[in-house]
This record gives structure tokens, C-alpha cells and sequence, in this order.
């Protein structure tokens, strides 16, 4: 769902703010399209993203997964997840979602704290934030997830303890904290660049991340991917399939997947891209059925680049049996078992290569961004 009310001042992604939306357009074409890309694939999860999918309503949520019941086995309970923001997340909305289907819910809380929310471009206030996610706890307990940013413009070591604390006292059991990042072309990026605001320091972004993963890790949850962390085993399934390079179809404009062509006869994994805008992508989905701008067949390098840069965000790592299912001639022990730059960061602490498979420490997760390069590097040339 590519619509949102306003453009949050950080924010890059694939957006449209517009007077009307002709939802009825949309619905048929979001409904044709997911049909026409499950016929190539398969599905085990369903995941609303956007744009701001709780501004769509129930009903046209509950005619794409009944799309997909149609022309796929969708597991009883398989997890369907919708993004939700406080401003657009009523109790009768969400009970809406939960009747159509939905069974998680993911709420852009961002900060609970009224002067960065400003400062974000946000639509709603801390006490909404809060009032929606204790919604959203009673229609889908256990279930309900929250997205926080850390390393903000003039942000304190010492403000970000204290909304994790808060943010402890309101969630449930499961947290995505995200670094802001200062993406090119966006009004807060040019407001730090222009001095109006200052830039984080890098010595005190790590030191957020490490007393975030300190407090949350101490409060029972386990932190199973760089930005997640969940307690009482309630980690996002659909997203551990991303991370696990599993198979996944994109529907709607921008949208991306990586799939097998099964239902073609194929047997190469394509990355494909929808076309990013909408009127562009539902003129398409209407005359051919789908608006897949690319298709790109992945090398067999280029998918086990996916699956190291992919796998090693998680604390599982990469397994044996993983690796083996997209390289059964090299083996994990084959490429960074040997003398080298994953040998070294084993020995330094960062890497762990052992019979579990391939996966870093618990410091190693930390700063995986710095040892991608070299790890990629040793996998071409093997």
C-alpha cells in the first residue's frame, strides 16, 4: 500500500501522498496482480507494508488474503502481518484488520517523545502512540510489534535509556529499533546538513545500539536479528524468511521478490522489482495482469552474496544445511574455513564457524557492516 497522509521528514521510501485514492482501483488491482504472481510461486506468511497499509480499509485487506486462499495453500496459522500508525489505528480499524484476517499487527511508534515526533514529520503524539498500541495488545496479544528510531538529531545517550525503559512499561514481546539514517533528498537530511541540526557522532550511535541490546536483552528478550529482538518466541516469521533468502512474491507498486518460477516449468531464482508509481503500475496490472518492471535471474555468486549478507543479521547465522541448499559443490568449511579474511575475524572474536554453520558474535553483530566486505570478497574468489 503505497499511500500515507503526509511524508515523514526522514523518509526515502517508494511514497505517495494524494487528495484521493481510488481504493476500489487499487483493491482489483492489488487482488489481480497477487493472483497472477501466485500462480509462479508459493506463500507461508503475508506481510502489508507501505506506505501506511492501516489507511486501506479492512475490506480491501480481506480481499487480497482471500486472493491468496484462492490460488495458494495458506497455512491455518500462517502469520499475517499488517504495518499500522497510531494515527490510523482506531480500535474499530483494527478490529476490522483482525476480522479480515490480519493476526500481527506492527505499529510505527518511532519515539515517545512529542519533540522528536515533531521533529520526524510524524502524524501522531506520544499519548496516541501509547492509547494504539494498547489497542492493538487487546486484539492481538502477544502479537503486536513496535518500531522505535534511535540516533536522532540532538538526541542523548541518556534520553534514549529512558524511552527504552517507557517503551518497556508499553510493548509487548517484540521491538524493531532502527538507526535513523540520513537518506539523500529527504528535509531532515538537508536540515543536518545545513547546521540546523546536528549530526549524531558515530561513537555514541554504537553506544545507543550497545544499551539497547543490554536493557532488552535483560528484560527477556532475545535479540535474534541485528535490528529485532523477541521474547516468549514471538520472532517474525515472515521476516526470518527474508533473512533466510527463503522464496517470497512483491505485489503492489515498488514491490520486490525472489522467487523460482515454478509454476513456469522454471528452475533459476528471479529478483524481480514492480513499477515503482502507481498510476504507471495499475495501468499495467490492468492490461497484462501484473506490473513487474524487472526480472533479473540470479547467478549462483549473486545468491549466495544474498544469503551471507542476509543470513549473517540473524543470531542463527547461516546453517550448513542453508548454505548447502544454494551451494552443494562448496561447502560453508569450503570458502571461510580456509586461510583468510573469515579465519582472521574468527580469531579477533567477530566470526563463529563451527558444526551449527556460520554466524557472528555476539559483538560480531554489532559491527556486521564492516565485515561483510571482506567476507564477500573471500567468497568470490572461492
Amino acid at each position: 500500500w503505497p499511500y500515507c497522509r503526509k511524508r515523514c521528514s526522514y523518509c526515502n521510501f517508494n511514497t505517495y501522498v494524494v487528495r484521493a485514492v481510488d481504493e476500489a482501483a487499487v483493491r482489483a488491482c492489488l487482488v489481480r496482480e497477487a493472483q497472477t504472481l501466485l500462480r509462479l510461486s508459493q506463500v507461508h506468511s503475508v506481510f502489508f507494508g507501505g506506505g501506511t497499509p492501516s489507511l486501506a480499509s479492512p475490506g480491501t485487506v480481506a480481499a487480497v488474503l482471500e486472493a491468496v486462499a484462492g490460488a495458494a495453500h495458506l497455512p491455518a496459522a500462517a502469520e499475517v502481518t499488517l504495518e499500522a500508525n497510531p494515527s490510523s489505528a482506531s480500535t474499530s480499524r483494527l478490529a476490522g484488520f483482525r476480522a479480515a484476517g490480519v493476526n500481527r499487527l506492527s505499529i510505527g511508534v518511532q519515539s515517545l517523545d512529542d519533540a522528536e515526533l515533531r521533529m520526524l514529520g510524524r502524524e501522531h503524539t506520544a499519548a496516541e502512540a501509547r492509547q494504539a498500541v494498547e489497542v492493538a495488545r487487546g486484539l492481538f496479544p502477544g502479537r503486536t510489534s513496535i518500531d522505535l528510531l534511535f540516533g536522532l538529531p540532538g538526541q542523548s545517550r541518556d534520553a534514549w535509556a529512558q524511552q527504552l525503559e517507557a517503551a518497556l512499561r508499553l510493548c509487548d514481546d517484540h521491538i524493531s529499533l532502527y538507526q535513523l539514517t540520513l537518506e539523500r533528498g529527504t528535509a531532515l537530511a538537508a536540515q543536518v546538513r545545513g547546521g540546523a541540526l546536528p549530526a549524531p557522532p558515530q561513537d555514541l550511535l554504537a553506544d545507543m545500539y550497545e544499551t539497547a541490546r543490554n536493557v532488552l536483552v535483560a528484560a527477556g528478550f532475545r535479540h535474534y536479528e541485528v535490528s529485532n529482538f523477541a521474547r516468549k518466541g514471538a520472532l517474525s516469521t515472515h521476516n526470518l524468511s527474508y533473512w533466510r533468502a527463503d522464496e517470497y512474491i512483491g505485489v503492489g507498486p515498488g514491490a520486490h521478490g525472489r522467487f523460482i518460477l515454478r509454476g513456469e516449468g522454471g528452475c533459476s531464482r528471479e529478483a524481480r522489482v514492480q513499477t515503482l508509481e502507481p498510476a504507471t503500475w495499475m495501468r499495467e496490472v490492468q492490461s497484462q495482469g501484473h506490473g513487474t518492471r524487472s526480472r533479473v535471474v540470479l547467478n549462483p555468486l549473486e545468491q549466495l552474496e544474498e544469503l551471507l549478507s542476509l543470513g549473517l543479521r540473524t543470531d542463527e547465522g547461516i546453517t550448513h544445511e542453508r548454505w548447502g541448499h544454494f551451494s552443494p559443490q562448496l561447502s560453508l568449511q569450503d570458502v571461510f574455513g580456509e586461510p583468510g579474511e573469515a579465519r582472521a575475524l574468527q580469531q579477533e572474536g567477530w566470526l563463529v564457524l563451527d558444526s551449527g554453520g556460520l554466524r557472528c558474535t555476539w559483538a560480531g553483530l554489532a559491527v556486521l557492516d564492516s565485515l561483510l566486505p571482506d567476507l564477500l570478497w573471500q567468497l568470490q574468489r572461492a
